[in-house]
């Protein structure tokens, strides 16, 4: 695969440019081979960049040998396991150092299938972030548990309810970032580092004005190795998004009581 070049600078309206897909692993020696198999197999001028966080497994060791053979393969090496969120921020730092114009999260396990990149890069010639949505009209998921559903849908009307994201699914993790729209967040500030680290960016890329579309997209449950989905992670995402709410409703309430007593000092200066 050879990547394509265009302009860095250029926004909406301009083609993709050099992409680089972040995978980030965790014990995924079972799910990585297909899935680069079928990256590979799609022929796109993309580059691929493994983040393992020391899978015990043999993952990271996999990845190096294929990577000595495979040019638009790249493999970072994290000696710690600081949640999938560290993980893309480590990702994204290194393809935006490299030169990359695009960059894409995708999942190792399968559930976010290559063959849709083409659909969120196409989408993103009008946006600076494209999300690949299981629950706009055309997306679906396949083989979740009901109870897994509920979460889901659940947990995504929480957050559109608590921090106003105008999203149908801003937990998705498929995405396509231009280079600006990474720049333009500040993941400097980012400050979350497990799997509410996409909501974090969602509403953090919609704060600062950016032009976030959402393609459907089927997501497909994984069907090698175990789901990193726990209590311990929905309980985080459940917290922080709280905080972020509530701080957010202090702001406006701030705001509104700042704009007021401007005028009434504005109504008691023009009387006096």
């Amino acid at each position: 695969m050879t990547p394509a070049f265009a302009d860095p600078d250029a926004g909406p309206g301009s083609g993709p440019g050099s992409v680089v897909v972040v995978v980030p692993t965790y014990d995924e020696r079972e799910s990585l081979p297909p899935l680069l198999d079928r990256i590979e197999a799609l022929e796109l001028a993309v580059e691929v960049l493994v983040v393992d966080d020391g899978s015990p497994d043999g993952t990271g060791e996999y990845a190096d040998q294929r990577a000595a053979r495979t040019p638009w393969l790249h493999v970072l090496h994290r000696t710690t396991k600081e949640g999938l969120g560290a993980a893309y921020l480590h990702g994204f730092a290194w393809a935006l150092r490299h030169g990359a114009d695009v960059v894409v999260e995708m999942d190792a396990d399968g559930s976010h299938q290559p063959e849709q990149l083409v659909r969120l890069l196409a989408a993103l010639e009008h946006a600076d972030v494209v999300i690949g949505s299981r629950y706009v009209p055309g997306g679906s998921v396949e083989d979740w548990p009901l109870s897994r559903r509920l979460l889901s849908r659940g947990g995504n009307l929480y957050i559109r309810a608590a921090l106003g994201v105008p999203l149908r699914d801003s937990t998705a993790g498929f995405r396509a970032f231009r280079r600006t729209a990474l720049e333009t967040i500040s993941l400097e500030d980012v400050e979350s580092h497990g799997y509410v680290f996409q909501a974090d960016l969602a509403r953090r890329a919609i704060a600062r004005g950016l032009r976030v579309v959402e393609v459907p997209i089927t997501f497909v449950e994984r069907t090698r190795g175990e789901s990193k989905m726990t209590a311990d992670v929905a309980w985080e995402s459940l917290r922080l998004v709280t905080r972020w709410g509530v701080r957010a409703r202090a702001s406006e309430a701030e705001d509104r009581a700042r704009r007021a007593w401007r005028r009434v000092r504005g109504s008691f200066s023009a009387t006096s």
